[in-house]
């Protein structure tokens, strides 16, 4: 089986655009979370999110393409250039057919559909986009990327949950070590920030309701959490064949190691509380890695933020690393850039894919007081360190779990 190197990222994200741009927002370590402006959110509990202010789509996609896509197509054709680029790939390199497109989201274009059911309601038929049926299929950011960049391999969109950005990362690895590519791209994203999109999380009380101090709102696994921040953002990672990576010169930022998924076969909403099936994925990645639990020098947690949640992860991530999994670093990013739904699994496989690399492991924005409950190692400032593998792991809705080890 063939090892595979990460040779690019691209993202856009509350907190930065590119690789550099996410990264530079990880050091900052200031939360992007503050009062909703893109619509009226003053009938919900919560009515602060994270969003993209600094994305204009004319600035990576040309007048006919910005205006044909919806914003979760922008966004994900853009953080696909950005990683192609960053990975230095040619036309040559990805249009021979040995190149796939794995793209995972929660809800797709379903804040578009929205809006234009608002116009159809107000203004009759002739007011519907007629891309709105090609922007709400499954396989729209999939199929994007790839008449965009010309790609001719496997496109395959995928929608489980928070963990969609993860699992697509797994899948496109598993191609490329079998050999049905060479080349992916694989990542997530979400554009949910729409009223009834919005208002139907915030219904279920699954939001943060700390609306006069946005700032603080998303604190993953501080005893004073109180549910987590919506948030907007995409991520994409150029997976490369090891061999093909070398023999074109590529700078390779780090390694997919292994990937295990697991369902908890429990409830829509809630984990199961034993962790036992989240701990499933997490040693099931391990052991396609080919490694030993204390081996793993870092944890990129899911930590959303709420309660259930990450109770469930701390449970999960001490079955499946043992006793190694009390004292290793663990941080929870989205302090920094809320809950991007399917879209958080790819921007934290960016994040742990640069921690590696640059010998710094990311604090957790805004832990005041742990949840002793945990009983993780959870760091709250930056740490220098170079462990040489790491682990990222992602949960959602339905149960769904994922986990993905790297190497530096």
């Amino acid at each position: 089986m063939r090892r595979v190197a990460v040779t690019g990222i691209g993202a856009v994200t509350p907190i930065g655009l590119g690789a550099d741009g996410l990264w530079a927002g990880v050091l900052a370590n200031r939360s992007a979370v503050r009062a909703v402006d893109r619509f009226d959110a003053s009938p919900f509990p919560s009515r602060i999110a994270a969003q993209i202010d600094d994305f204009r789509p004319l600035d990576h996609l040309d007048v006919k393409r910005a205006r044909r896509l919806d914003r979760f197509s922008q966004i994900t054709v853009a953080a696909a250039r950005m990683a192609i680029e960053q990975s230095c790939l040619s036309e040559a390199d990805h249009g021979d057919g040995r190149t796939g497109v794995w793209i995972g989201s929660a809800l797709g274009g379903v804040a578009f559909g929205e809006e234009q059911h608002a116009a159809y309601v107000e203004r009759g038929v002739r007011a519907v986009s007629p891309t709105l049926a090609t922007a709400v299929f499954g396989g729209a950011g999939a199929s994007n990327v790839a008449i965009d960049l010309g790609i001719r391999g496997p496109a395959v969109g995928n929608a489980n949950s928070c963990a969609s950005g993860a699992m697509a990362i797994g899948q496109a690895f598993h191609a490329i070590r079998a050999g049905i590519v060479d080349v992916a791209l694989a990542g997530g994203a979400e554009a949910p920030l729409a009223p009834l999109t919005f208002g139907a999380f915030a219904m279920i009380r699954v939001l943060s309701q700390r609306n006069d101090d946005p700032a603080t709102a998303s604190r993953p696994f501080d005893a004073d959490r109180d549910g987590f921040v919506m948030s907007e953002a995409s991520a994409v990672l150029v997976l490369e064949a090891w061999e093909s990576a070398e023999r074109r010169g590529a700078t390779i930022l780090g390694e997919v190691g292994g990937f295990g998924a697991s369902t908890d076969a429990y409830h829509l909403t809630a984990p199961l509380p034993s962790g036992e099936a989240a701990a499933a994925a997490v040693t099931t990645a391990l052991a396609d890695a080919g490694m030993a639990a204390a081996e793993i020098g870092y944890v990129n947690a899911h930590a959303s933020s709420t309660q259930l949640n990450e109770l469930a992860e701390a449970k999960a991530l001490r079955l499946a690393l043992g006793e190694h999994g009390r004292g290793v670093p663990v941080s929870g990013t989205k302090g920094l850039y809320g809950h991007p739904l399917g879209a958080s699994g790819a921007i934290e496989a960016a994040i742990t894919v640069m921690a590696l690399r640059n010998g710094l492991l990311p604090g957790t924005c805004n832990l005041v007081t742990l949840d002793e409950r945990c009983e993780l190692n959870v760091l709250r400032e930056p740490m220098q360190a170079r462990p040489s593998a790491a682990l990222s792991t992602s949960f959602g809705f339905g149960g769904m779990n994922a986990a993905l080890v790297f190497r530096a």
